[in-house]
């Protein structure tokens, strides 16, 4: 069987919609199936098992929005369709990109069976015609894809509350995101890190880490108002995308630009709190892969529902991103609630490893064609 990802980008460009793409199209192909995966080529092309169906496309929405959405040309939606046409399932990730669109519409006219997973939700940004902007998408586009779609996933619990008015076709599936549990592991399975100075960090510091892209929605803001209310605090930031924090000019912010998944788990080992004060996320990969490590989050409210059962772990907060330096106060606040009275890291990490994985993910978007 042969299986189509489409993603807007590639894991390349440093997203974690992609980054679960990859992965998926890993699992995949060690499942016995044939796995092509068309994203834009924009960051380059990945490493990857799956056969490489590259979209030339512009990404200039997301220089002044923050928004990763690439435009493919003729060219690029000729391709796709071609790859449309091989596969047996296309597999798509996220409903508002143009490549999502025209994916699924071709595989309506090619007759194929499409899953569509849904990472997030509706975003409140700072601008209200943005916000709004977004709404009027969500209800012509997203949800419209959800009553075409073979089969909803969502990845979050709170994405599926928001849109569970949608008739889909069938029941949609709640499905986290895997971890890689070779890589991210705690203290206790024996990754020590050495702690922050092998990343040039001080070592006399508490350490909080965001790690996202450097986009408006991921509460970037928040962290700089945090930094400079919180002097005693270290913020390391890894990452890339069009807000640079090295022009903050804080003394106490160290940006380590993007790293690997093995240095990352040596970060996350090494640090105090994982900070991610983001709006309109599903369940950020990063949050899972801190546990699965042992380290807390605090992150925005909605995220820290995405699990229910992991809620004792996540430390929710109410972030508004047109009041930066009110959410920095309360994330501020949280953090030092969490430092207080720490959550049980051992137990954390052991639910990740025993909870997140990304086989049983391809498996039940697999599946699909199997219970037709």
């Amino acid at each position: 069987m042969k299986i189509l990802s489409v993603s807007n980008f590639f894991d390349t460009h440093g997203g974690g919609l992609e980054r679960v793409a990859g992965h998926l199209c890993r699992e995949f192909t060690k499942l016995g199936y044939e796995a092509l995966w068309a994203a834009c080529d924009g960051d380059g092309l990945p490493e990857s098992p799956a056969e490489i169906i590259a979209l030339r496309c512009t990404n200039s929405i997301e220089k002044s929005t923050g928004l990763p959405i690439p435009l493919p040309g003729l060219r690029s939606l000729t391709r796709l369709w071609k790859a449309v046409r091989r596969s047996d399932l296309v597999v798509i990730h996220d409903a508002l990109y143009l490549s999502s669109i025209a994916a699924m519409v071709m595989a309506k006219l090619a007759g194929k069976q499409t899953v569509l997973i849904q990472h997030i939700g509706s975003i409140t940004f700072a601008s209200t015609t943005l916000t709004v902007v977004m709404k009027i998408a969500n209800t012509i586009v997203t949800k419209p894809m959800m009553r075409s779609a073979s089969r909803v996933v969502f990845i979050s619990a709170t994405v599926r509350e928001e849109f569970a008015s949608v008739a889909a076709k069938r029941e949609p599936l709640l499905v986290f995101n895997g971890v890689d549990t070779n890589v991210f592991l705690s203290h206790r399975d024996g990754n020590n890190s050495g702690g922050p100075s092998q990343f040039g960090l001080p070592t006399a510091k508490p350490l909080a880490v965001f790690v996202g892209r450097l986009v408006e929605k991921k509460g970037l803001e928040i962290v700089r108002q945090l930094a400079l209310i919180q002097p005693g605090w270290s913020f390391a930031i890894v990452g890339r995308g069009p807000i640079d924090p090295t022009k903050w000019q804080a003394d106490n912010v160290f940006v380590l630009g993007q790293l690997s998944q093995t240095a990352l788990a040596r970060l996350y080992n090494a640090s105090d709190v994982l900070l991610l004060p983001s709006v309109g996320e599903g369940y950020p990969l990063v949050i899972q892969e801190a546990m699965a490590c042992g380290l807390p989050t605090v992150t925005g409210d909605v995220a820290s529902r995405a699990d229910p059962d992991a809620t004792k772990w996540l430390t929710g907060v109410a972030i508004d991103l047109s009041d930066p330096t009110g959410s920095a106060r309360r994330c501020g606040a949280a953090i030092d609630r969490v430092r207080e009275c720490p959550p049980d890291r051992d137990e954390m990490s052991e639910y990740a490893k025993n909870t997140y994985s990304w086989q049983r993910m391809a498996r039940e978007v697999a599946s699909v064609t199997l219970s037709r």
